[in-house]
């Protein structure tokens, strides 16, 4: 009876040991893209196929990062960082992107129709979207953007196209409105 219960204490702490490991690469993976000086502080989340989340690490700033290669058109390693109040546009977006599967134009129809009916969460103005996307981490590529929902040239004193060189709006006017940052 004692090595009964020795050996499913051994297993149970095998695979407690292997569950906290798994969570720690995750949770490794996923601050990938979290600027340096906000990393420890940043918390991160695991996404659940109903597209709620759990917090894998808590976090004292408002940085919330996360895994997207589970999603379709993604790249094997993909992860992006953003404000905890954006998580419900995530969702929202990560929702359309099911359904849509590998047909982009889908999802992009889904997207119009949100933003068309007024249902399209709206991001967090100033809020950055931060994500790393590549075959594997050692040779993924950053891309920076800052949400400014209804944003238009004029209202910003931005450019709308990237030929000018610089920062530059992309989706004006609309909910997904955001500052393309050359270079990231």
């Amino acid at each position: 009876m004692k090595r009964l219960v020795l050996l499913v204490l051994g297993v149970a702490a095998v695979a407690t040991g292997a569950q906290a490991q798994s969570n720690a690469d995750l949770i490794e993976g996923a601050l990938a893209a979290a600027p340096v000086r906000a990393r420890d502080a940043a918390a991160v989340i695991q996404w659940n196929a109903d597209f709620t989340w759990e917090t894998l690490k808590e976090g004292t700033n408002r940085l919330v990062c996360y895994h997207r290669s589970d999603e379709a058109r993604r790249q094997p390693f993909a992860v992006q960082c953003t404000s905890v109040g954006n998580l419900e546009r995530v969702a929202q977006s990560r929702q359309f992107r099911a359904e849509a599967g590998q047909d982009a134009a889908a999802e992009r129809a889904l997207v119009d129709a949100a933003e068309a009916d007024g249902t399209r969460v709206a991001p967090e103005f100033g809020s950055v979207f931060i994500s790393m996307n590549g075959p594997d981490q050692a040779s993924a590529r950053t891309h920076t953007t800052i949400a400014v929902p209804g944003a238009t040239p004029d209202s910003l004193g931005l450019p709308d196209n990237p030929g000018q060189g610089g920062a530059w709006l992309m989706a004006v006017g609309t909910t997904t409105a955001h500052i393309m940052i050359p270079g990231h």
